[in-house]
């Protein structure tokens, strides 16, 4: 069988520099691309929390459809699950940089997990997963 790999996701949002302000000034992301592509009036802008390989192309809406779908790619549930080795610290750290939280840390049977919004609506779950649960590795 042939080897696969999910290479991004892709979140829309409604301007560049302020989706890289929030995922990269506020979340702590990394920046891995920012390329111009002029012949379609974009950019292939790609951010990355940390080493475990998950990456997030940003992607600039342009129709009015896609304006209406900004923060709400998942009809209102979580949308993107972000993985921690500490759920508490990461609240203060986000809650600190002004990050709105929709519920608080709990201990559910997957491990410890805190959701919030980012700058556009869209739902995340924050999970320090339990060590029965870790199947991630950085």
């Amino acid at each position: 069988m042939a080897r696969r790999a999910l290479g991004l996701v892709s979140v829309l949002v409604r301007d560049y520099d302020e989706a890289l302000s929030f995922y990269v000034g506020v979340l702590g992301f990394d920046l891995v691309e920012d390329t111009p592509v002029p012949s379609q009036g974009k950019r292939w802008v790609v951010v990355s929390p940390g080493a475990s390989g998950a990456r997030i192309l940003l992607a600039r809406a342009f129709s009015p459809e896609q304006l209406r779908c900004v923060g709400q790619q998942a009809g209102g549930r979580v949308f993107l699950f972000l993985y921690t080795d500490d759920c508490l610290a990461d609240v203060d750290r986000l809650k600190a940089r002004g990050v709105k939280f929709a519920r608080e840390p709990e201990i559910q049977p997957h491990g410890t997990v805190a959701v919030f919004s980012d700058l556009y609506g869209n739902l995340w779950d924050l999970i320090q997963p339990n060590a029965a649960n870790r199947s991630w590795a950085w």
